[in-house]
Formats: C-alpha cells, sequence, structure tokens
C-alpha cells in the first residue's frame, strides 16, 4: 500500500463493538447502576472485554480488546483502553485509547470520547503510527454495545 495522505478531520474507521465480559473488583457494576450500592470512596474498577468490527475508508477490519474502566470517586467514567486490530487482509495492529464516558441526562446512555493511538510494524499500515486520532461515539448499556467514529486529529 503506498504511504497515505491524511487531512486533520478525515474519518479513519467506524467501530461497532459489543460486549462479552466484565469483570467487577469488589463492587457490581449493576449495583452501582442501579442505585443499590454507592459508590466507593476510593472508587471502583470494571474490566470491560469487548469484540467487534471496524470498517471506514482507511481501515477495515475485527477487534478485540479490554477497556479498564475506573470510576473516580467523584463519579467520572475514565476509559483506558488496550486492544488488537487485525485488519481484513490478515495484519496485526496494535491499538491503545484514553477517554472519558459521559451519561446523558435522564438516560443509560453515554457518550465516548477518546484519543487513540495505533502501531503495527507493518509495512502496509506503518502510516497509522504518525496519527493522532479522535474518537466519539455512544454506548448503551443496557444492550452492552457502543459505536465509534474515530478521525485524524
Amino acid at each position: 500500500m503506498p504511504p497515505q495522505t491524511i487531512t486533520v478531520g478525515e474519518l479513519i474507521y467506524e467501530a461497532e463493538i459489543q460486549f462479552i465480559n466484565i469483570i467487577e473488583y469488589g463492587v457490581s457494576m449493576a449495583a452501582l447502576s442501579s442505585g443499590k450500592s454507592a459508590l466507593p470512596a476510593e472508587g471502583a474498577r470494571f474490566d470491560y472485554v469487548f469484540q467487534g468490527d471496524v470498517h471506514g475508508p482507511k481501515l477495515c477490519g475485527k477487534i478485540t480488546g479490554t477497556d479498564h474502566l475506573y470510576v473516580r470517586a467523584d463519579g467520572r467514567f475514565q476509559l483506558h483502553i488496550h486492544a488488537q486490530i487485525r485488519t481484513d487482509d490478515g495484519h496485526n495492529i496494535s491499538f491503545s485509547s484514553d477517554g472519558v464516558s459521559i451519561q446523558n441526562e435522564g438516560t443509560q446512555e453515554t457518550q465516548l470520547r477518546a484519543a487513540v493511538s495505533l502501531f503495527t510494524s507493518s509495512p502496509a499500515y506503518k502510516w497509522l503510527n504518525k496519527l493522532h486520532i479522535w474518537a466519539i461515539g455512544s454506548l448503551d448499556p443496557e444492550k452492552g454495545q457502543a459505536f465509534v467514529r474515530a478521525y485524524s486529529a
């Protein structure tokens, strides 16, 4: 693949994610979400294991990973994601991301905002290493699904 020229604000990919497992560390997310349990003074940690499809004008494949979610004592949801994208043509791309999840007032749905870094030594995709990516999306915790659009920053 020839070197890519990417402009600021260009769509790199969209991702449809399904959460397949949650690991809880001393407090239940369901109990927190329903109000049956208060957020501990130290906050709470959850690992959300996910998989999904990545598709777009610049990158297509499958993603698998874990969001190491930290709910701060003040209620802020901090995302810390590590994943792998396996492209449709068989290349592996390392994915890391940090961001926040912001609950929409009056609903369980949340907005997602994250900075994404991609890395690979594959000649076909090493152009991704130079990009800074801004991802925005939404999460429906009841369905265990998220949809994200990722743009060059």
